[in-house]
């Protein structure tokens, strides 16, 4: 049974047990499964945990958009389990066009907040990650060494099924490779790492004053980063 095939409650305690390959989140007793028909089963008992408390919290009408835990699950077993190598490739290709290498050609103000927040960060990625990226100045293509990218790579693709879900929404909300590996091995905290992935617009909000409609966009997707921090977290715990 999926759960996601009815907008009404039809279960009454919400639990998981020990399976093949893990723990299988269980509706009264019977496996959940994803949209895709997928048993839902999972690494850790944190993760198992997490999704079990979203089912059961759940109240006459089922809310998915209140799970993120069960969403970002369901997406590491009915897509990235699927096409594992091609995700870990389409985010490891974020190196070579990485956000923090890309920097602004004025103003000056500008120029120097983004060094002073992403140049360290990059220092870190060349020291922990053994990937040296550069900087450059506009928007035009600059590439980067091919070890460095490399080396990002073969982290990517040594990633579990789940760990790339979570992983993949945090780079691709930053827009940054690297402040996704820094999200992981907790370079900072994860408010602190998202903000340094909005350096521009918080400096063009401070230039041109707030706007409403971008400011909920942006919370939207700082919940969503936030989020894929903690579920990466619950994979290893």
């Amino acid at each position: 049974m999926s759960g996601w095939n009815t907008n009404k409650r039809f279960w009454e305690n919400a639990s998981y047990q020990a399976t093949e390959g893990g723990l299988a989140i269980t509706l009264d007793g019977r496996t959940l499964k994803t949209p895709a028909k997928t048993p839902v089963v999972v690494p850790t008992q944190a993760l198992a945990e997490a999704i079990a408390q979203e089912w059961q919290a759940q109240g006459e009408q089922v809310d998915p958009m209140t799970m993120p835990v069960t969403r970002t699950a369901n997406s590491a077993l009915d897509k990235v389990a699927l096409q594992k190598a091609e995700v870990a490739d389409m985010l490891a290709d974020y190196g070579g066009t990485d956000l923090l290498s890309y920097r602004a050609t004025e103003p000056v103000e500008l120029i120097e907040r983004q060094a002073k927040t992403w140049d360290p960060i990059l220092e870190w990625a060349a020291t922990e990650l053994g990937a040296r990226l550069t900087a450059t100045q506009g928007v035009m293509f600059h590439a980067q060494d091919e070890a460095a990218l490399q080396a990002l790579k073969t982290r990517v693709h040594a990633l579990s099924n789940f760990e790339l879900a979570a992983f993949h929404d945090l780079v691709s909300l930053s827009g940054s490779l690297v402040l996704g590996f820094a999200a992981i091995l907790e370079y900072s905290p994860i408010e602190t790492l998202w903000e340094y992935s909005r350096v521009d617009e918080l400096w063009q909000e401070e230039l041109w004053g707030f706007d409403e409609e971008a400011h909920a966009l942006a919370e939207t997707k700082r919940a969503a980063f936030i989020h894929a921090a903690r579920f990466y977290k619950l994979c290893n715990k």
